[in-house]
């Protein structure tokens, strides 16, 4: 089978090296034989790969980079809309799903000759619509806020590619998120820049400006092999409760992924193998567990200014299934030390843009505004409906205008805030002073910033933080001179 496996832009190679970690596990292998493409040298949003049906349950469950795992159902030419409709028409619906339950179709393009996108979705939906209602008599429903199935196709100026989406909710909701913070960093995101900074589990990983600890949890769960499909396999049992905070339903095993509601993953030889891979998994939990008894001895640690972030942070970790309560203090980034026996350690931070909460202050109500920390919420909740997210081809091409535009406003702003632009020259100083002999990874969609911490990177990354064009910026940060030398 042919699947596409769906990332932020400028993650492709990440996941890349991601796919063919999963390939390798035992439990992967005893799945067949996988094929994974080549790294593409564009951005394409993804990274194709040849594998066994049954791949797709291994991927949903361990793919902390994969935004969606698609099932390539058929690709062919086109013209017209109606030669989508005879494509669509022409695929064995039934042996997949039944007419009881819901359907939703996503359309995304690149150059297609078409006029109309959403006229290309009723026709896909209804040759859908039209097959099982001639083969079996009924015709589904659509529900486009919680479908059972969900099709997705994808137009090129000459092709059409029609996948069914194994996933389900989008993979970056873990089933531990459930606080109305402000703007979170999706999580794939998250484990995606975890990968470029080259951070690997024993080494100390610090965030002074933490937030709701999506980088920190990310690390911490890396570091005891729990899958970030966990909780929506059921691999704990119970699922996690929500907070009173929350603002939406946790995704949890009761809707667990796509593929548990597709005919194929039902049979008694798929239902034998999603077991085995979930026993895998917590059996090699059960050991990282003993490596690695609470909390300190993760060495991953964060502070925020924030009381109200620093307690949606505590209550994530605890969802996650983490040990102890998370190592994290209520203080301003500019007060912030190394952890304690620390050294040649990994910073990572996605600082607010355009504000700083500390300038707005840690314990008054006017902390609770937003602060424009990446994406904001609404584009966390739509995800199914971000044509940035779900473009397949170029996985970047719709955002790039508005990205531009918003970091113009973004820059315009922080050039009119002189307490801003002094606090960010005050961190660099503290980080030169402070953390010697780290490397510091800043996510942010201000260019100017290596200027304005006065700091010269030693690398930077284009990323895309939804639809918002960033870049992770490196800086090593260099060892302090013996005082004698100083004078």
């Amino acid at each position: 089978m042919r699947f596409f496996v769906v990332c932020p832009g400028g993650l492709e190679a990440p996941l890349a090296q991601e796919l063919a970690e999963i390939a390798q596990r035992p439990d992967s292998k005893a799945l067949g034989a996988w094929v994974i493409d080549p790294i593409p040298t564009s951005p394409t949003g993804g990274i194709g790969l040849a594998a066994p049906i049954s791949a797709a349950m291994a991927l949903n469950l361990h793919s902390r980079i994969a935004s969606r795992v698609l099932l390539q159902m058929a690709q062919a030419p086109y013209r017209q809309e109606e030669d989508l409709y005879k494509l669509a028409s022409g695929l064995a619906w039934e042996d997949w799903f039944t007419s009881k339950q819901t359907l939703r179709v996503d359309v995304t393009a690149h150059r297609s000759p078409l006029k109309s996108l959403n006229f290309a979705t009723l026709k896909i939906k209804d040759a859908i619509v039209d097959r099982l209602r001639d083969v079996t008599g009924d015709r589904p429903s659509i529900d486009t806020a919680f479908p059972d199935v969900r099709v997705q196709a994808h137009l090129t100026a000459t092709q059409i590619t029609i996948y069914l989406d194994t996933s389900g909710e989008a993979l970056f909701k873990r089933g531990w998120r459930d606080e109305k913070g402000d703007a979170p960093l999706k999580e794939n995101l998250a484990a995606g820049i975890l990968s470029i900074t080259g951070w690997k589990p024993g080494q100390s990983l610090f965030d002074p400006m933490c937030g709701s600890g999506t980088f920190l949890i990310e690390a911490a769960q890396i570091t005891l092999s729990i899958p970030p499909g966990a909780i929506r396999a059921g691999i704990y049992g119970d699922d996690a409760k929500p907070s009173r905070l929350a603002y939406r339903s946790l995704v949890s095993s009761a809707e667990g992924f796509g593929f548990q509601r597709l005919k194929p993953f039902n049979e008694a030889a798929e239902q034998k193998r999603w077991g085995t891979l979930k026993e895998a998994v917590l059996t090699q939990m059960l050991e990282k567990r003993k490596q690695y008894p609470n909390a300190d001895s993760l060495k991953i640690s964060g502070g925020d200014i924030n009381e109200k972030l620093v307690s949606m942070y505590k209550g994530n970790w605890q969802r996650a299934q983490l040990p102890d309560q998370p190592l994290v203090r209520q203080v301003d980034a500019l007060a912030s030390k190394p952890p304690v026996n620390s050294k040649d350690g990994v910073m990572l931070l996605n600082p607010p843009y355009g504000e700083r909460l500390a300038i707005k202050g840690g314990r008054g109500g006017v902390a609770q505004d937003h602060d424009s920390r990446g994406e904001g919420n609404t584009e966390y909740d739509v995800e199914p409906e971000n044509r940035f997210e779900m473009n397949l081809e170029t996985g970047r091409q719709s955002a790039k205008r508005s990205s531009r535009e918003s970091l113009k406003k973004l820059q315009a702003q922080d050039e009119q805030d002189p307490k801003f632009v002094e606090f960010l020259r005050q961190f660099g100083q503290h980080l030169k002073d402070a953390f010697g002999g780290w490397n510091v990874f800043v996510l942010t969609a201000d260019m100017a910033l290596p200027g304005q911490l006065r700091i010269k990177e030693s690398k930077r990354t284009p990323l895309f933080n939804g639809p918002l064009e960033c870049r992770l910026f490196k800086f090593e940060m260099h060892a302090k001179r013996s005082s004698s030398s100083e004078g």
